[in-house]
C-alpha cells in the first residue's frame, strides 16, 4: 500500500456520516476532509485514470429520476475506479409507471444487496426521506433546485487547487440562483470555507433573500468583475421556470455573458468556472470557455475524484457499524 492510499485509509477513520445529503449539515472541516481525500485519491489513480481496489466487492445502484450525463457517468467511473461493480436504474420503462412509490424501488434494489445508492430527483428533499428509509448509504446527486453536494465540493476542490486556499477569495456566482442546486452547494461550501460569495443575476433569478445566507447580491455583472477571483457561470435553466425571466436570451448574454472584453477588465488570475452543460454564447463565450483562464475540464476530472472519495468515505462509515440519525 502506498503512503497516498494509507492516508485515505485514515482520513476514512475520521469519517462519521453514512450518507451524503448537503453541504449545509456538513461543517467546514468534514468538508476538507472530503477534500483532502478526493486529493489524495487523485493522486494515486494518476489524475483519476487508474484503478484501486478499495471498494473491490461492493456494489453501486444509480438511481436518476432526471437526465444526466456528467454526473452519472462521473459516479460511475469513480465507483469503478475504486472496484466497485455498478448498476443503472431509469424511471423510464420502470415499476414506478406501475404505480411504485420512490421508496419502495430503492428498497427492492437495496435488497439485491447494493452498498450505495447514488440519487438524482426532481422533488427536494428526496435524497433526506430515502436515507431515512434505507439502511444502505444514500448520496445525493441532485434534488430538484436545493442541494447538489458532489458539484459543490468538486467546484471547491477546484479553486483550491489552483489558489491553495479559499479563504480569503471572492466567488461570484453568475446566472439563474433561484433554480440552481449547484448554487446552494456551493454558498454552503465557500461561505463556511472562509470565502465572499456573491450571486449575481438579473433580479427575476436572484432574490435579496440570499442576503440572509451572508451572501452579496449583485445585479450588475460589470460592476463586481473587479473584485471577483473566481466565475463560476450557470445555465440559465428554462425547464424549471414557468415563464421567461428575461426579455430574450440575447439581452442576458449582453448583460451576463463572460465574453473577451469583459476577460480583459478581470483580474489577471480569474479563474472561470462552469457546472455545464454550458451554453456557448449564452453564460460564456467559446474564446473565454477555451482561453487559458477557464478550468471546466479540470472541473470535469476532479467531479472524479470527489466521487471517489464520499463512497470512499460513506461506505466505510457504514462497513464500521455507524449508525443513521432517524
Amino acid at each position: 500500500m502506498s503512503i497516498v492510499e494509507s492516508e485515505v485509509g485514515t482520513l476514512a477513520e475520521a469519517w462519521t456520516k453514512t450518507d451524503l445529503l448537503d453541504l449545509e449539515s456538513l461543517s467546514a472541516e468534514e468538508i476538507r476532509l472530503i477534500l483532502q481525500t478526493a486529493e489524495n485519491l487523485k493522486e494515486a489513480t494518476d489524475g483519476c485514470s487508474k484503478k484501486l481496489d478499495l471498494l473491490a466487492g461492493r456494489t453501486m445502484a444509480n438511481l436518476f429520476f432526471e437526465d444526466s450525463t456528467r454526473t452519472k457517468t462521473s459516479f460511475s467511473l469513480a465507483a469503478r475506479r475504486l472496484g466497485a461493480d455498478t448498476v443503472d436504474f431509469s424511471s423510464s420503462g420502470s415499476s414506478l409507471s406501475k404505480g411504485e412509490t420512490v421508496i419502495d424501488t430503492a428498497k427492492n434494489i437495496e435488497a439485491m444487496g447494493v452498498d450505495a445508492v447514488v440519487l438524482r430527483h426532481r422533488t427536494p428533499g428526496t435524497p433526506h426521506l430515502l436515507a431515512q428509509n434505507l439502511d444502505t448509504s444514500v448520496l445525493n446527486a441532485g434534488d430538484g433546485p436545493h442541494e447538489h453536494p458532489t458539484q459543490g465540493l468538486l467546484d471547491i476542490m477546484t479553486i483550491r487547487e489552483q489558489r491553495g486556499e479559499i479563504n480569503g477569495l471572492t466567488v461570484a456566482l453568475v446566472g439563474d440562483i433561484a433554480h440552481s442546486r449547484t448554487a446552494r452547494s456551493n454558498i454552503w461550501g465557500l461561505k463556511k470555507l472562509g470565502a465572499h460569495v456573491i450571486a449575481c443575476g438579473p433580479s427575476t433569478l436572484v432574490s435579496r433573500r440570499w442576503e440572509e445566507l451572508g451572501v452579496e447580491v449583485a445585479y450588475n455583472l460589470d460592476e463586481i468583475l473587479p473584485r471577483c477571483d473566481v466565475l463560476n457561470l450557470l445555465r440559465i435553466q428554462f425547464e424549471r421556470q414557468l415563464m421567461r425571466p428575461f426579455p430574450s436570451v440575447r439581452e442576458y448574454a449582453l448583460l451576463y455573458a463572460m465574453n473577451g472584453e469583459r476577460m480583459a477588465r478581470a483580474k489577471k488570475d480569474i479563474l472561470i468556472m462552469a457546472p455545464g452543460p454550458i451554453n456557448r454564447g449564452v453564460e460564456v463565450t467559446p474564446e473565454v470557455a477555451d482561453g487559458p483562464h477557464s478550468v471546466i475540464l479540470h472541473q470535469v476530472t476532479n467531479g472524479l475524484a470527489v466521487r471517489m472519495a464520499v463512497l470512499w468515505l460513506v461506505i466505510g462509515a457504514a462497513e464500521r457499524g455507524l449508525s443513521k440519525p432517524r
